[in-house]
């Protein structure tokens, strides 16, 4: 369905649209803020018994390689385009076809996922040599980093079956429980990695492989916990595996220029483990506690708003409201710039502090603080660009149109590996992460412009002052937080 042109809807529908908004996003963002917290603990569990070095390495690297295929099932193409259509069933199809659909949604990614993952633990060593080559010139880290990936891959499932239920929850104006599901991913982590990671070790296995089974254990609690709130809904699972029903089959063909623009994605974290695995020991561990500390405000503000707006946005699609879009599309950015800009300058002007005073003990040294923190400065400049293509990329899922997200995702491969060329030598590890921030700058306005001529323009001077005001608070803020690390030296 595209957009063409209808009537223009103006005031109380569109302030109740973004009160809405703002008001879901409150409650996601409460239940990611505790995911996050509960994510920097286990990070500082691993920095605490592992450092940056060796074992974390293998890990994180073992970890991307299912993670790489949940951002295309789990959070990134299948989720929108399930809440894309789930939302015009809801709107126009009434509740019988709608059940049915999500039966037959999730039937037939159970069985694809779990084919896909026997696949991928069958091919985990070759799969790992091209991702980390280099790992090879350490003796038993490529086959420390094969072990790991082997027992991490069922992860994929939990989690996408997790995300389709969460959009499903979320369609129906539920945000906080699916919200908080993520938070028991960390704490299944903690809890159950910490206790296999200690006992490991008596019976002559490798510590760090408790926390990969730990891994596992939090997907599942992901996924449960969810269940109980989609009971409620009123959904009933009926398993059906019908191929040619034509909600599945609009999913998958949304999915399939997303899944392109994604696998550019995809193919930057492949670009970019590949160059840190060739840095120093312990660059692929500094830019992942680095990269951690980013998605923080990234998850509380980008990925809250967006999860917030995306049903909001799909409905005013569904109902052919342009204006109303719009203006959803413009508070919710603004919403994103308010709370992502001052955000990006705390982090530049506090990375020192922040890594020491979250990881520096135990095995993390104060050379890992300076390394990780110098990562930390680069990945910043970039957060408030991402967060905004949070929201920026479900609009073009609502307009039914994916080819400009897929162009903007490849432009900014070209562009990584052309930056990370021109740097690597010179800045070593934080190359990767000022690229990496460089790309998303370059997504973001790239994105804007195309959607300033979709949508038909913004609302510029609301736009213009709500931009002001946020620098104004932004220079503010920083020259406190200036003093203030001044005082305290």
């Amino acid at each position: 369905m595209t957009i063409r042109k209808i009537h223009e809807k103006k005031g109380g529908k569109a302030s109740g649209s973004t009160g809405r908004i703002a008001g879901a996003a409150g409650a996601v963002g409460i239940a990611v803020m505790c995911s996050r917290v509960l994510g920097l603990v286990r990070e500082q569990v691993f920095a605490g018994m592992f450092g940056a070095g060796f074992a974390y390495d293998a890990f994180v690297v073992a970890f991307r390689i299912p993670n790489l295929l949940r951002d295309l099932f789990g959070e990134g193409a299948l989720s929108a385009a399930f809440v894309t259509v789930f939302s015009e069933y809801d709107t126009n199809r009434g509740a019988e076809e709608t059940w049915k659909l999500a039966g037959r949604v999730l039937s037939f990614f159970a069985v694809l996922l779990s084919v896909l993952t026997l696949i991928g633990i069958y091919f985990a060593g070759p799969i790992v040599n091209l991702l980390a080559p280099d790992f090879n010139l350490i003796p038993g880290k490529t086959e420390l980093t094969i072990l790991l990936a082997r027992i991490m891959f069922p992860f994929l499932l939990f989690v996408a079956l997790a995300a389709i239920v969460m959009g499903m929850l979320n369609t129906r104006g539920k945000f906080f429980i699916p919200s908080l599901s993520s938070a028991f991913f960390n704490l299944g982590s903690i809890i159950g990695g910490v206790s296999l990671a200690l006992l490991f070790p008596r019976l002559g296995l490798p510590a760090i492989g408790g926390m990969a089974w730990g891994t596992l254990i939090g997907g599942l609690l992901q996924l449960l916990i969810q269940l109980p709130a989609l009971k409620k809904t009123g959904f009933v699972f009926r398993p059906s595996l019908k191929f040619n029903d034509p909600g599945l089959k609009k999913i998958l063909r949304l999915m399939v220029p997303a899944t392109i623009g994604l696998s550019a994605t995809q193919i930057n974290i492949f670009v970019n483990t590949n160059f840190a695995a060739s840095c120093a020991q312990g660059s692929v561990s500094w830019l992942n506690y680095a990269f951690r500390m980013v998605q923080l405000p990234i998850g509380v503000f980008g990925v809250a708003i967006s999860i917030a707006a995306m049903p909001v946005m799909a409905r005013c699609a569904a109902r052919q409201d342009l204006d109303g879009l719009r203006r959803t599309f413009t508070s919710s950015l603004l919403m994103v710039f308010s709370l992502a800009i001052p955000a990006t300058a705390g982090l530049i002007l506090l990375a020192d502090p922040i890594i020491r005073l979250i990881f520096e003990h135990g095995a993390f040294s104060s050379f890992d603080t300076a390394q990780t923190a110098a990562a930390l400065t680069c990945y910043a400049y970039g957060l408030f660009a991402y967060s905004a293509v949070k929201i920026m990329v479900p609009v073009f899922y609502a307009l039914d149109d994916t080819k400009y997200p897929v162009m903007g995702s490849f432009l900014a491969v070209a562009a990584n590996i052309v930056i990370i060329l021109l740097t690597i030598d010179t800045f070593q590890h934080r190359a990767i992460a000022l690229s990496t921030s460089c790309v998303m700058m370059l997504n973001f306005f790239f994105l804007g412009t195309v959607l300033y001529r979709k949508l038909h323009g913004y609302p510029l001077a609301k736009t213009a002052w709500g931009m002001g005001k946020i620098g104004l608070a932004t220079m503010v803020m920083s020259g406190v937080l200036l003093m203030a690390k001044q005082w305290f030296r």
